[in-house]
């Protein structure tokens, strides 16, 4: 809906304002309500072992297992943030949060592949009723003077509560089982919804107009099957079948989307011709960009504590913990430093400072200096993150009317996973090739199927050592530093992603992104 159209009225269960108090224990509902959905994106990463015991499941099995609950919750969660706007925001979250809640329980007591997977569908659909409103909320509720100190708190956690549930999950699955990761989420769902119940108003928008089936049905493909490319290209290859119709349907479908959207105008899922706005777009390439680095990076960095310095799972996760506790304290630092610069400078520091830890980490990064060579661009791009996250969430919110929270936050959510599901691939692909060709001259002398192994990854080398005899030092070392120079392409590449979108923030976006949320 275009904000220069009249906006249609939003009803509430009360016409009063909260006092600080109502507000506090609304943020905090909301906050452990997206931190139940945000521990559930990560956490099954660190018990893939686990489960391809348990089920006797493939590989390939278990990555559907984890990716098929991103894949709902993104492909959702524009339609269901709309609904939410229409049907009631407190409604939407309640039956979102006893979605997942079940859908949780249910998965940890899965007794086999199918319903494990139908288990983490459902999941993925609660999640994507809960996501969006959370946000929505928080903008709908808090006043303009408090809205943005709300709305780092919200980011701080969107940023670091996947961290730490990797942490919770890494804990349960080495004193307990695989099966204790859910009982965190029904727990947290738990607490979510007696506080929702108390303390959480509604309010929905009142439309003139028919529910954008078309729009929404588009939307659902054109994410799915984008989506899909991302997560399946790196396993199957970018040249299989399934990839490219993937890939050919996610264009088809995207274009189908926009165009029908813009036919529909005011009455669109969402007015795309907001996009023409520097802010929105300024916005939403940032939140891209830093969650896609965010993630790619994660994705270097477990094979590095793991495989070259041979930490436990559990050790690995509690490496990021300083990153996460910098990045959430940041966040909640960004609405202070926008006040004094502005949003869009604040965002322009913070995309500095990310590209400059991750260029500390290139260059810094050593099999013999360990986790210290690499904890202080660490913690700067922790800090970096945080400053960026918090105003380019304000900036999508803002271009939207109040009464269209649902969809507005929708989009920021579907901007952070497209994001994450990017950066994984493309940065994971960059790793892999950049290890391959520094691994390929250190390999002579080595048996032909150590070889073929050694090229595989710098874990399925540290294996295949155990088979070479006298020759497995120097497989593993030649392996670890071999993965270091892959590692440093990566970061190389994040900087310039990184420096890249400096200079459009610099270039082209508005000196702040601060505008009424509601005409």
């Amino acid at each position: 809906m275009s904000t220069n159209q009249p906006a249609p009225v939003a009803a509430a269960e009360a016409t009063r304002t909260p006092d600080a108090r109502q507000r506090r224990m609304i943020l905090i509902a909301v906050c452990v309500a997206l931190m139940a959905v945000i521990a559930s994106v990560s956490g099954l990463n660190v018990a893939q072992p686990d489960l391809a015991l348990e089920f006797g499941a493939s590989q390939s099995t278990i990555l559907w297992i984890i990716n098929i609950y991103t894949l709902a919750l993104a492909a959702l969660l524009l339609p269901l943030g709309a609904l939410g706007d229409r049907l009631g925001r407190k409604p939407m979250l309640l039956a979102g949060l006893s979605v997942f809640g079940v859908a949780s329980a249910l998965a940890g007591l899965a007794p086999s592949t199918e319903v494990m997977l139908a288990a983490r569908v459902l999941s993925g659909v609660g999640a994507a009723m809960i996501m969006p409103i959370t946000l929505a909320v928080i903008t709908a509720t808090f006043p303009e003077a408090e809205r943005s100190r709300a709305i780092g708190v919200w980011t701080g956690v969107a940023g670091g509560g996947g961290i730490l549930g990797m942490f919770l999950s890494a804990a349960l699955v080495d004193v307990a089982s695989w099966r204790w990761l859910f009982v965190l989420p029904v727990a947290l769902v738990g607490v979510a919804l007696a506080m929702a119940l108390r303390s959480v108003p509604n309010s929905r928008e009142t439309s003139g107009h028919a529910f954008d089936i078309g729009g929404a049905l588009t939307s659902v493909v054109a994410v799915v099957a984008l989506i899909f490319v991302l997560q399946e290209g790196p396993e199957r290859g970018w040249t299989a079948p399934a990839t490219l119709i993937g890939l050919v349907v996610g264009i088809v479908a995207t274009v189908c989307f926009v165009t029908w959207e813009q036919h529909r105008q005011e009455t669109a899922l969402l007015d795309v011709r907001l996009f023409r706005r520097r802010d929105l777009a300024g916005g939403s390439l940032t939140l891209l960009a830093v969650f896609g680095v965010q993630a790619g990076i994660f994705v270097v960095l477990f094979p590095f504590f793991q495989a070259v310095l041979g930490w436990s799972g559990l050790l690995s996760t509690l490496a990021f913990m300083p990153m996460a506790v910098l990045m959430m304290m940041a966040s909640g630092l960004a609405p202070k430093l926008a006040t004094r610069l502005g949003s869009r400078s604040t965002m322009a520091v913070g995309i500095a400072v990310s590209g400059a830890g991750l260029a500390l980490m290139a260059v810094l990064v050593s099999v013999d200096g360990g986790y210290l060579s690499i904890l202080p661009g660490m913690l700067i791009m922790g800090i970096g993150m945080g400053l960026s996250m918090t105003p380019a969430t304000e900036a999508i919110t803002s271009s939207l009317p109040r009464e269209r929270q649902g969809v507005a936050s929708a989009l920021n959510d579907v901007t952070r996973e497209f994001g994450t599901a990017l950066g994984v691939a493309l940065l994971g692909a960059l790793l892999s090739a950049g290890y391959r060709n520094a691994i390929d001259d250190k390999l002579g002398g080595l048996p032909a199927d150590a070889a073929d192994t050694a090229r595989e990854g710098v874990a399925n080398a540290v294996a295949a050592a155990n088979n070479t005899g006298s020759q497995a030092p120097t497989l593993i070392q030649a392996a670890q530093q071999s993965f270091v120079d892959g590692w440093q392409q990566a970061m190389w590449a994040g900087v310039a992603v990184m420096s890249a979108l400096l200079l459009y923030l610099l270039a082209r976006s508005p000196k702040s992104s601060t505008h009424p949320t509601a005409p």
